[in-house]
């Protein structure tokens, strides 16, 4: 091979290394694991569509093993992460802030702090488009998921019957997943179900290409007994018109929803997820629309979930 070639060739190859290993984003040496995983939700919810991306997202850029796993739920994981089960989880605000004070249903504080506020979830009160259940106190007697065991869809379920005047214990709740429930749905075993979760979310969107859905008003003056009985988490929001084949809005309430990790994550490990998690955001957002919301302005807004020491010089460095 003539000299010339032989510079071309090293050249092209290294291009090919300086490609490689740009592709990597270096990572802090408290990465120590084999495998880390990602509290997600059920497979055809938004939490685990965010999070499986993610996780394919810093897998590469962090050159690890990164997985999203499904779980019940916002209190599923909030439990994983703080056992060490989970690196990260996504959390419903009103369950973190649950977690965090040893309330509701978490018997004692759970060692959980926030990385970043993702986007706010809407509560969805799914019937049949040709049901003649009208309103969420039609429920009573009615055969509806609440949610699964241990999901903060079963906590705002549970909230909103309440203020709705219906006992909880006057509904037959089967303790669905999402999956589940349109599954009952569509073979007739139940009247509807709550779900809570980022707009689209992919499971009633194909659901209702399938078939006919409503969802049942969530009125303002609901959003603020809520609060005041509860936890000064929820906003009143809206559906929009034609979205899952709705012919008008509907009125419902929606809640932060947070990305947390256990306060013993080293805060490099922490900034790392970040740099990575910015970084992904518009490569997610293609095929997780609500990957989207996430703006740096805002994602620090957690209370009362402390933020991460390693979050707070993250967005810190970001301002100077």
């Amino acid at each position: 091979m003539s000299g010339g070639r032989r510079r071309v060739v090293a050249g092209l190859v290294s291009l090919v290394l300086l490609g490689a290993l740009a592709a990597c984003t270096p990572r802090a040496s408290e990465w120590t694991g084999e495998e880390y995983a990602i509290a997600g939700g059920g497979s055809t919810g938004v939490y685990f569509a965010y999070g499986s991306h993610l996780a394919d997202e810093l897998s590469k850029s962090l050159d690890i093993r990164m997985t999203a796993h499904e779980t019940a739920g916002s209190i599923d994981n909030l439990l994983r992460v703080d056992a060490g089960d989970a690196l990260i989880g996504f959390a419903q605000g009103d369950a973190a802030a649950d977690a965090v004070a040893g309330a509701g249903a978490f018997s004692d504080p759970l060692q959980i702090e926030a990385i970043a506020r993702l986007y706010d979830e809407y509560v969805h009160v799914v019937v049949r488009g040709d049901s003649e259940i009208a309103d969420v106190a039609d429920l009573a007697g009615r055969d509806v998921s609440l949610g699964a065991e241990n999901s903060g869809v079963n906590v705002i379920a549970r909230r909103v019957l309440d203020v709705a005047g219906v006992a909880a214990a006057s509904v037959r709740d089967p303790q669905l997943d999402l999956r589940g429930s349109i599954a009952a749905m569509e073979r007739g075993e139940i009247d509807g179900f709550f779900w809570v979760g980022g707009l689209p979310t992919p499971g009633i969107s194909e659901l209702a290409d399938r078939m006919p859905v409503r969802l049942l008003p969530i009125d303002q003056e609901w959003v603020v007994d809520v609060n005041d009985r509860y936890s000064h988490a929820y906003r009143p929001a809206d559906v929009p018109e034609g979205m899952y084949g709705l012919k008008e809005s509907a009125s419902t309430m929606a809640v932060p929803n947070y990305l947390v990790t256990s306060s013993s994550t080293p805060p490099a490990v922490v900034r790392d997820v970040l740099v990575g998690l910015f970084d992904a955001r518009p490569r997610i957002a293609e095929e997780v629309p609500a990957a989207a919301l996430l703006d740096r302005r805002q994602a620090i807004f957690t209370g009362p979930v402390p933020l991460h020491p390693g979050a707070v010089e993250y967005y810190r460095d970001l301002r100077d």
